[in-house]
């Protein structure tokens, strides 16, 4: 693939763009930015000065990159060896300053993504084959190890550590300056250094559009499993039975179900 150059883009003079990579159209691209032979840019996205995007990377159309972001760069890996990995990024994602997404490994399938609308904000680390859902966003200075699952509408807090092969599940909510080493279920809040769960993220569900209906069957849901049921096990059992027509319900208790690493203990409030 070539560059396209046509008028429709503004490159600035400074930049170095290899003729290999492949650009869509209405593209702005900042001074001092570089691009490598491999990297497709979608349409209508926003490059900022001081970029530099490498390996086999494609951008969504409608993103944004600010100033000093570093993009597909080989991961943090000791058994990488300088294969052509990749990184993808969906469309209408915006990536703040400073951040750095690392190319995946040959061992963890070989790409990195984040997804679409997301909002990935100054200074975070998406390592090595991490896989980040749609609508995610990630706070000043959050830090993903390699190989973790982001599940879509999560929210990361600034500051925040999550330790590699982790789990993260859809429209959880991690607290600022959060460590998580075991899997945070979705729809719960996470708070603190290797912590607790503390209850079901109502106020995030409610700003989803989620019916009240739902978010009580959630929390219900929840304080069978952490509070009334003796075993994990057996509250993931009764509280299929008591909500056997709720698939946030049961989204909610395949994920405990699945995790490898497992997950904090829940308190009630």
């Amino acid at each position: 693939m070539t560059s396209d150059t046509s008028d429709t883009n503004n490159i600035h003079h400074t930049a170095v763009v290899d003729p290999r990579c492949h650009l869509g159209k209405n593209i702005t691209i900042g001074p001092y930015t570089v691009l490598g032979p491999h990297v497709v840019i979608g349409d209508n996205c926003w490059l900022g000065p001081h970029v530099v995007i490498d390996g086999k990377t494609s951008i969504g159309s409608n993103c944004q990159i600010f100033q000093f972001s570093s993009i597909g760069a080989a991961p943090q890996d000791i058994t990488y060896k300088g294969e052509l990995t990749a990184v993808e990024i969906g469309q209408g994602t915006i990536v703040r300053e400073s951040v750095t997404i690392h190319r995946g490994t040959p061992k963890g399938g070989g790409v990195t993504r984040v997804g679409s609308n997301c909002m990935i904000m100054a200074y975070c680390h998406v390592a090595h084959d991490c896989q980040i859902g749609d609508n995610v966003i990630m706070a000043n200075v959050a830090t993903l190890g390699g190989h973790v699952e982001i599940g879509n509408h999560a929210v990361i807090g600034g500051l925040s550590a999550i330790h590699q092969f982790c789990r993260i599940g859809a429209y959880a909510f991690l607290g600022g300056m959060s460590g998580a080493n075991k899997d945070i279920p979705p729809f719960v809040k996470y708070q603190g250094q290797r912590s607790h769960l503390h209850g079901i993220n109502v106020l995030g569900l409610r700003r989803a559009g989620f019916s009240k209906d739902i978010i009580e069957k959630l929390r219900e849901a929840y304080r069978i499993i952490f509070k009334k049921a003796q075993t994990i096990t057996e509250g993931l059992d009764m509280a299929d039975v008591a909500f056997p027509d709720c698939p946030q319900v049961k989204e909610f208790t395949e994920f405990i179900r699945q995790s490898k690493r497992g997950v904090p203990s829940g308190e009630w409030s």
